[in-house]
């Protein structure tokens, strides 16, 4: 159902007002149930994943190219207009073409998801994200993620929403790709994952940690390792909590990497 931009003021517009202010849409998005897909790859992989748009935000040179979403969707409303007209819309340039307003998904039990992968034989190497407060370093992380085989993801508290659509783009979609939840608050949420066998490893620069290649040559059927926040790290009591302390081993005088690259580097280490 393709609608030609008139008025900036239409109510049906509202879900793309204002993207660059990142507290309105941090807020915005869960409560409304809704987040942002940007660009045509990002959406098909959406749809892929099983989500539904509830609009979208094209410009009119990229109409033609996203004609099989459109009629896939045909009561779903797509708002068309000029390059100009969506940058004054949203408050940036809409440079890949198109936008989508998303349904979002409830998010599964952590433990029925776990349960449930490798045709239901369970995860066996899970990543948790617990403090990891930019939606960067979250959407890069599940890019690695979904390159390098890691079965799920898990989410606490106080970390970045997935689904921000910043995180969402610079994952280049993968976060539909990578199946993910939310859980409690570490050390607490570690106990049914201990219980269900699988091995923690906190990624921290601590006195009593083993080198991830000693994590590595352990051989454990069952893995989920931790990383945290940017600028603090872990807490010490998920730090204890943990079964492992992990580190990888650095050269030329740098203790530690971005949070994206290290998880990348521990995706990679622990491939199975």
């Amino acid at each position: 159902m393709l609608i030609e931009i008139t008025d900036l003021s239409d109510d049906r517009l509202t879900d793309y007002t204002n993207l660059t202010d990142v507290k309105l849409r941090s807020k915005s998005e869960p409560e409304k149930g809704l987040y942002i897909a940007e660009s045509a790859i990002v959406l098909r992989r959406a749809i892929a994943a099983g989500h539904t748009p509830r609009s979208l935000l094209v410009s009119h040179k990229w109409v033609e190219s996203l004609s099989d979403v459109i009629e896939q969707f045909p009561d779903v409303p797509v708002f068309a207009g000029t390059d100009a007209l969506l940058e004054e819309l949203t408050g940036f340039n809409v440079h890949r073409g198109s936008l989508a307003s998303m349904h979002r998904p409830p998010l599964p039990d952590a433990r029925e998801l776990l349960a449930s992968l490798r045709d239901g034989q369970g995860a066996r190497r899970v990543a948790i994200f617990d403090g990891v407060v930019d939606h960067t370093n979250i959407g890069a992380a599940f890019r690695g993620a979904a390159g390098l085989g890691v079965d799920a993801v898990l989410i606490t508290p106080t970390s970045a929403d997935p689904l921000y659509r910043r995180a969402v783009r610079v994952s280049m979609g993968t976060v539909f790709q990578v199946p993910w939840t939310r859980i409690g608050n570490l050390p607490e949420a570690l106990g049914p994952l201990h219980d269900a066998g699988y091995v923690s490893g906190a990624l921290a620069l601590s006195d009593n940690a083993i080198t991830l290649d000693d994590f590595v040559a352990e051989e454990h059927e069952k893995m989920a390792v931790i990383f945290g926040n940017e600028g603090h790290g872990l807490s010490e009591r998920a730090i204890k909590a943990a079964q492992r302390v992990v580190k990888i081993p650095m050269a030329g005088g740098v203790d530690s990497l971005n949070v994206a690259a290290a998880s990348a580097v521990v995706f990679y280490a622990t491939r199975m």
